[in-house]
């Protein structure tokens, strides 16, 4: 079954943190949204890790980036007002777009996700 990852579960795999065998475990039928990748790239360059060699084992791993899209944006732009009481950030709309136009989970390490409900 396919996952979409959120940047905060892939973030808690690379750096082994608790929860990494979850995400471990479902990276090779994982996506993520590009502009997911993007606050992982910065993160992970940041702490000084090459991130395009980063992403090339990921990628050979099963792990697949996927692009944001102008119905991605809508979607992110309608989920706004559902979201804004739990703190969720333009990246986190982000995966919920693109876990919700194919009826994915989605994989999150990230607290202030606690109690969103969203249709699949």
């Amino acid at each position: 079954m396919s996952v979409v990852l959120d940047a905060s579960a892939l973030l808690c795999y690379l750096q082994q943190e608790p929860g990494a065998s979850q995400v471990s475990a479902s990276i090779e039928h994982s996506m993520l949204s590009a502009v997911n990748w993007s606050e992982v790239a910065q993160k992970t360059a940041s702490a000084g890790v090459d991130s395009v060699t980063t992403l090339n084992l990921l990628q050979d791993m099963g792990l697949k980036i996927v692009e944001f899209t102008v119905e991605d944006a809508c979607i992110c732009a309608g989920l706004w007002s559902q979201t804004r009481p739990h703190g969720l950030s333009l990246a986190d709309r982000a995966c919920l777009a693109l876990a919700m136009q194919g009826g994915w989970p989605v994989m999150t390490c990230d607290r202030a996700w606690t109690g969103i409900v969203y249709p699949a």
